[in-house]
């Protein structure tokens, strides 16, 4: 039961952030002027964008930790 209310909690929290991602990169593209430096914030989006996979790699590879105990080091019986 935790664990699916953890898999949608997660789930929606990341939905949210690629919408945002979507969201700041489109306002770069078509709001912000190259006078107004918008290779900083693309390089800024792009850096967001490595945290993002990242915590998305992490959680993935954390839950499956969590399912499988004995991959890792444990006793197989």
């Amino acid at each position: 039961m935790l664990g699916k209310m953890k898999k949608i909690f997660f789930g929606g929290i990341f939905c949210a952030l690629y919408i945002s991602f979507i969201a700041q990169f489109v306002y770069v593209l078509g709001w912000i002027s190259m006078n107004d430096g918008k290779l900083a914030f693309l390089a800024a989006l792009s850096l967001e964008w490595l945290f993002l996979i990242g915590a998305r790699y992490l959680s993935r590879r954390s839950g499956v930790a969590q399912q499988k105990p004995g991959f890792n080091g444990g006793r197989r019986h």
